[in-house]
């Protein structure tokens, strides 16, 4: 990498993994990959001092504040789960029961807490953000 060049979000975002410390590293990991595999235009990058996944493709313009792009957030805080935050989880209609939570700004969560239960709601997952992706305005 070039002296004074800005690592990019690929960089970025390998260099949280390779240094993150957290007793479920293997279940974000797996989360990761799960969210990736989703769908093509999901991008990721660290965002709220977390990993976060965005859609990379073209939208009608915006407010940023919206967060429109912006599809999950991971939450670390603890060790005995990891948490999925989708800023803007309230437009999916979620007949799974993934989505937790019923917030003023719209934030609905995702709490996993083993590579076995990322492994059975893995289907859920991808069709919570594959139902978001629907969503988008193009």
């Amino acid at each position: 990498m070039a002296k004074n060049r800005k690592p990019g979000p690929e960089e970025t975002v390998a260099g949280y993994f390779s240094q993150l410390s957290h007793p479920l590293k293997e279940v974000v990991e797996a989360l990761r990959q799960t969210v990736l595999a989703a769908d093509p235009e999901i991008g990721e990058q660290i965002k709220w001092n977390s990993p976060s996944f965005c859609y990379t493709g073209e939208m009608k313009a915006f407010d940023p504040k919206e967060y429109k792009r912006d599809i999950v957030v991971f939450n670390l805080h603890k060790n005995d789960f990891v948490l999925l935050v989708f800023p803007t989880g309230a437009v999916v209609d979620d007949k799974t029961g993934l989505l937790e939570g019923k917030y003023p700004d719209g934030r609905r969560m995702a709490k996993f807490s083993s590579l076995d239960e990322v492994k059975q709601r893995t289907k859920d997952l991808q069709g919570v953000i594959k139902a978001w992706l629907e969503k988008v305005e193009k």
